[in-house]
């Protein structure tokens, strides 16, 4: 089964990128907006099993953290991704850290690049098009996080939460 670690944004944060999801992404109706902190990954219930442990502890060695945003930003020429760049703290980059330790499964494809995805497979006239109105759009978005959860993909390609971890609890 597929499995995946993210950061679903407090209401205030998801209802910003859902204005811009509805219209822009087409996995809108698969995922609530997140951060992913842990590309998606296949492990057996045996695994997955082993690993919650593992995911306890590290929540219980963090504390609630601020997430800010303030800008827009893109994956091209890789993508035409557009997202709401999460400002990358040594809090949010070393719990990214954490979950690729030993005893947890997945292996990192690509750095970690803290964000929320807004719009993505856009054609490139409607993603330059898109890109150039947002990016002239500024965001000041603070909020804070107290949680992480574990994720599985259903047969219809969406994503459910299999376990919540809140930070700075056992």
């Amino acid at each position: 089964m597929k499995y995946g670690i993210a950061i679903f944004p407090p209401k205030k944060i998801q209802d910003v990128a859902n204005s811009y999801r509805k219209r822009y992404d087409p996995h809108y109706a698969l995922i609530p907006p997140h951060i992913t902190l842990k590309d998606p990954f296949e492990a057996e219930d045996s695994e997955i099993k082993e690993m919650v442990p593992h995911l306890k502890e590290i929540a219980k060695e963090m504390q609630p953290f601020e997430i800010e945003i303030n800008k827009v930003s893109s994956f091209t020429p890789i993508t035409n991704t557009i997202y709401l760049k999460v400002e990358p703290t040594d809090i949010i980059m070393g719990l990214n850290e954490k979950l690729y330790g030993e005893h947890l499964p997945g292996e990192r494809e690509h750095s970690f690049v803290p964000h929320i995805t807004i719009a993505q497979k856009l054609s490139d006239d409607e993603y330059s098009d898109v890109y150039g109105t947002l990016r002239m759009k500024g965001f000041d978005l603070k909020e804070t996080v107290d949680r992480f959860q574990l994720l599985y993909q259903l047969d219809n390609g969406s994503w459910t939460v299999y376990e919540t971890f809140v930070l700075g609890e056992g």
